[in-house]
């Protein structure tokens, strides 16, 4: 019997014929007994089996999210005492910036300094003028005009004195030139002062 014939006689199969499978030869019960069983064991994989492994995977995706996760917070707080340790230094840097920053009380001085410094340098101080304060963020900034005369190592001189100062200056549109056998010197300083949370 071909395979040909197998297929019509089961195009041909009758409901009464399987009535008769009991009465069938051995071998064929046998076969339609597997055939029933892979179609069980099919059936079953299809609607047990499978969704389970799926649930398996999305199982083990969400684990790897959280060993991920695990393993980043670990990191973090391994290096806990590290982040405190740098931010103690932070804050204390920052105190250590924001006491260079004069407050209001504390300008007047600061001018005295600056006056005296450029003194110190022997510089001639021709023109002295404190401007108005031009506040920003969370700062504000005091320029004072300052017109001098002198050799170049007093100008260098002047310029050490205002690093050496405890409160921070800063020079701008500096500008020398010759001018009756000395040099003359145009500049803005700028010292600055912090603003608090209420902007005073």
């Amino acid at each position: 019997m071909d395979v040909n014939e197998a297929i019509a006689k089961l195009n041909n199969l009758d409901i009464q014929d399987l009535k008769k499978i009991g009465t069938a030869p051995k071998p064929v019960q046998v076969f339609i007994l597997v055939l029933l069983f892979a179609a069980i064991l099919g059936a079953a994989g299809w609607f047990l089996v499978k969704p389970a492994f799926d649930e398996l995977e999305a199982a083990e995706a969400t684990e790897e999210d959280l060993r991920s996760d695990l393993r980043i917070k670990q990191s973090k707080a391994a290096m806990l005492d590290a982040y405190r340790e740098q931010l103690t230094e932070m804050e204390e840097s920052f105190g250590a910036m924001l006491r260079q920053l004069p407050d209001e009380t504390d300008m007047e001085s600061l001018l005295i300094d600056l006056s005296q410094t450029s003194l110190a340098a022997g510089l001639e101080v021709n023109y002295f003028r404190p401007g108005s304060e031009q506040r920003r963020e969370f700062y504000a900034e005091y320029p004072i005009q300052l017109r001098a005369s002198g050799g170049f190592h007093e100008f260098g001189d002047f310029v050490s004195g205002l690093a050496a100062l405890p409160r921070i200056v800063t020079l701008h549109d500096i500008s020398i030139s010759p001018g009756g056998g000395e040099l003359n010197m145009t500049v803005t300083a700028r010292t600055y002062r912090y603003l608090d949370e209420d902007g005073d």
